[in-house]
């Protein structure tokens, strides 16, 4: 009978290690997201709500109560001018193509500033077919295909259980009548976190297109996470976000290189930047 035990005993240490072994990848990939280095913001931004990488190291950032764009350097880790473009408003998105920068308004106003960093910048105003009850909070550029993206977080204009991705073209300059893509609400990436009002299952904050993959990033800040879609718009992955590292992710950007930044809100603390990597 103990020759037995023993055996059977071997037998299952065997088995569970080469499980264990076997398996390193997934129980890795239940943390996947890494900070990398954190940038604590000033006051000014204490409710940042978008972001968007200009180049020499660094970002435009804005935040949801004023008509103000903050250009902040990382290296120096302050902010370093702050623009002017319009009066206050409730402002989720921006996104800089080359000298212009855009920033998109809650109720679906997209304001293109013109020369943003020139003294006396030229604004002009395009309304998408958006309006308060979508609740607009994401805006990123497509270099690709020429365009802003930009998804609702509440109600979709066409169906409740649908997130449209929807287009400005930077050619035309006009907004794009029909939508890119349809994120399914109902989707099985989506089932642990389904709500009995499927809009309210996944609520975008803010997305960024990968500058080397051209997949789609889109963060959630009311229950922190990031997903990603491939180049046919289909969920690649879902990540939950630590809260106690992701307080309130509101603003996602990339560098041309690829690497990747997530701003937060303070929401009780400190409002903040990370640069993360993903496993």
């Amino acid at each position: 009978m103990t020759n037995f035990l023993n055996t059977s005993t071997l037998i299952a240490i065997i088995i569970l290690h080469a499980f264990v072994g076997n398996n390193d990848q997934y129980f890795k990939k239940k943390n996947p997201v890494h900070i990398i280095t954190t940038w604590e913001l000033p006051d000014a931004l204490e409710e940042v709500s978008g972001l968007s990488w200009i180049g020499d190291q660094k970002l435009a950032a804005i935040e949801d109560e004023s008509g103000l764009i903050y250009i902040y350097d990382l290296a120096e880790k302050r902010i370093e001018r702050i623009i002017e473009f319009g009066d206050d408003g409730d402002y989720e998105g921006v996104a800089v193509v080359g000298k212009d920068a855009y920033v998109m308004r809650s109720d679906g106003l997209l304001f293109e500033v013109l020369d943003y960093a020139a003294t006396h910048p030229e604004t002009k105003t395009y309304q998408s077919a958006m309006s308060h009850k979508n609740n607009i909070e994401t805006l990123a550029v497509d270099p690709k295909n020429h365009r802003l993206l930009f998804a609702p977080k509440d109600l979709d204009p066409n169906d409740e259980d649908i997130k449209g991705i929807y287009a400005f073209d930077l050619k035309k300059h006009m907004m794009l009548p029909d939508l890119v893509a349809p994120i399914a609400m109902k989707d099985k990436a989506f089932k642990k976190f389904e709500k009995h009002k499927s809009y309210r299952t996944f609520r975008p904050s803010d997305l960024a297109v990968h500058p080397k993959t051209g997949e789609l990033y889109i963060l959630e800040g009311v229950n922190p996470k990031l997903i990603i879609l491939d180049t046919t718009y289909a969920i690649k992955k879902v990540y939950e976000l630590d809260e106690d590292d992701f307080a309130q992710p509101e603003g996602i950007t990339f560098s041309p290189e690829g690497r990747l930044f997530i701003s937060n809100e303070a929401s009780g603390g400190t409002p903040n930047i990370h640069e993360v990597e993903i496993e």
